[in-house]
């Protein structure tokens, strides 16, 4: 009964797709993020102090949420 309660669960982890359009976007701005400072140098080092910054959040978050 063990075997077949894990596996019902495997296949509802397999088909759970309501994280998937945020991780999509945030996979989008990246690489926009990216090609922004290949093609402009000069925005490279702003575009690299938002992503320390949400790095930063994203720790203490990570942090106070466990």
């Amino acid at each position: 009964m063990k075997r077949v309660t894990n596996l019902v669960w495997a296949a509802r982890i397999w088909k759970d797709t309501r994280g998937q359009d945020l991780i999509e976007y945030a996979l989008m701005a990246g690489f926009v993020a990216v090609a922004a400072g290949a093609i402009m140098p000069n925005v490279a080092s702003s575009i690299s102090t938002i992503f320390s910054k949400v790095s930063t959040t994203m720790s203490s978050a990570a942090t106070t949420g466990s």
